[in-house]
């Protein structure tokens, strides 16, 4: 080839290029910000313009925060069915001594979330990490007729073998043992193959929550998961929270050499709210396997319950809901504080709307109290949570970090003296838009005591963060921090 065929060759090569390139920014201009909050899709243009060929597929990976059309479409066939079969908020036992905004929360979530509002429940807190899987394996063992499990790390080892082989004594004594495990989060971790063997060999019927399996036709984008974490015994006894079943170390190597502990709240629940986590499992096992066990949720929240004095509303939230459920519901309990405001998150990177309402309650002189870990699991989320550390303290929000080598991992608030939250939900963007989540909010003076006396223990184990001790912060860490945060937009 002469050196004019050749130069017209690379000519003709360099336009192509070009030509590509500028048709994939004029695409990208109008695709990407559609529908998404607009840091989120700043984010990604500016990732398509520096690196326009691995920003887009990047994007075409992991760039639609929702699960498929179809299953949308069965997630709403269900909640409209839930919500024009149950009752709501006439359930409740007494309604007078509500907070004034508390009926408009509810109804928020009833919209939202389709569950009603009900009455009638009785609940406690388990913080032992020993005690919550002891507990799980004691209701377990007390089946007669059901038992649900439904977590996003379901994993044998050493700690969870006595809550496996109460599951078989169950399956052995005639008990329906149905259980949902997140594909991703389960795989990766330690002995994935040998907790599905033990579950064949129970004899469990068991499914993979949001598989990816694209040579079975299974597949969606690969960081939506199921982070809830829920047991169900029987229709009349349940547990759900931050904790997995899987030892506390996470039988990780690094986990392990650095001696890390995970710290959780399990919330262990009796009367007909049991009903509404259940319903949360029976929609997921349709979700994944088309088996119906919804039919019969109403009846179930219809069951006769001895009179306690907690009113109880489960909220799910997740992609396969049309709005951030669990964002909108925290953001309503934000701006209804009066007087306390309490939060647990391990992972907290609010977006924009959250830190308006956190500095925005600390400026109509609402106590606002933050608890997270000193150390983090995660390094990009650790380093992206504490970029918001100056602004919180700034705003008035006092930080306690919960000592190492604990990982606080415990998730739920406490609003004023008569209104919680607890659940698998942290205050994060992925919580809010990339992870099926289940929340808990509970109205009862004497669950938000119980919570109380969990905070004070979390108080009395940390060291309160300053703020001239974080402005002593060197250089790097502040370039780390800020860098993590840029990151934490592209959803």
């Amino acid at each position: 080839m002469s050196s004019e065929e050749t130069a017209t060759v690379t000519a003709i090569v360099t336009f192509t290029l070009l030509a590509i390139d500028l048709v994939i920014r004029v695409i990208a201009i109008i695709v990407v910000p559609r529908n998404r909050r607009p840091t989120a899709g700043m984010a990604w243009l500016l990732a398509i313009f520096f690196i326009p060929y691995l920003g887009v597929l990047f994007f075409l990976l992991i760039g639609n925060p929702k699960l498929p059309k179809r299953r949308r479409e069965k997630q709403a066939e269900v909640d409209e069915f839930i919500r024009e079969s149950t009752h709501g908020v006439e359930r409740v036992s007494d309604s007078s001594g509500w907070p004034a905004w508390f009926e408009g929360v509810v109804h928020l979530n009833r919209n939202l979330g389709s569950m009603p509002l009900i009455g009638s429940n009785s609940a406690s807190l388990i913080g032992g990490y020993q005690d919550s899987l002891d507990a799980m394996t004691a209701a377990v063992a007390g089946a007669k007729r059901y038992v649900h499990v439904e977590f996003y790390i379901l994993a044998l080892d050493k700690t969870t073998e006595p809550f496996f082989a109460a599951l078989g004594d169950a399956v052995e004594r005639g008990v329906q043992v149905r259980v949902l495990l997140d594909h991703i989060a389960s795989l990766r971790s330690k002995g994935y193959r040998r907790t599905l063997r033990r579950l064949d060999d129970i004899g469990a019927s068991w499914q993979l929550m949001l598989p990816v399996q694209p040579f079975k036709g299974r597949y969606q984008r690969p960081d939506l998961r199921n982070h809830r974490k829920i047991l169900v015994v029987d229709g009349e006894v349940a547990f759900m929270g931050s904790q997995n079943l899987i030892d506390r170390s996470y039988n990780k190597r690094g986990n392990i050499r650095r001696g890390l502990k995970w710290k959780e709240l399990v919330t262990r629940l009796e009367g007909p709210i049991v009903s509404g986590l259940d319903a949360i499992f029976r929609t997921d096992w349709y979700l994944e396997t088309g088996e119906e066990l919804t039919r019969d949720i109403p009846d179930a929240f219809d069951q006769p319950s001895e009179a306690q004095d907690l009113d109880c509303q489960v909220v799910p939230s997740g992609p396969g809901f049309p709005n951030q459920n669990n964002l909108k519901l925290f953001l309503a309990l934000l701006y209804a504080a009066k007087q306390k405001l309490i939060i647990t998150s391990p992972y907290f990177v609010p977006d924009e709307a959250m830190l308006y309402a956190i500095s925005g309650a600390t400026q109509r002189g609402v106590h606002v109290e933050l608890f997270v870990s000193e150390i983090g699991d995660q390094a990009l989320v650790y380093h992206a949570q504490r970029s918001y550390y100056e602004a919180l303290l700034r705003a008035g929000v006092k930080i306690y970090m919960y000592k190492a080598p604990y990982i606080l991992h415990a998730k739920h608030f406490t609003i004023d003296e008569d209104v919680a939250v607890i659940g698998s939900s942290n205050m994060d963007i992925r919580s809010f838009e990339l992870n099926m989540e289940v929340s808990l909010l509970v109205r009862g003076r004497s669950f938000v005591q119980e919570m109380r006396a969990v905070e004070d223990g979390y108080r009395a184990d940390s060291r309160e963060l300053t703020l001239d001790e974080w402005m002593r912060q060197p250089i790097r860490s502040t370039v780390l921090d800020n860098l993590a945060r840029l990151t934490s937009a592209l959803q």
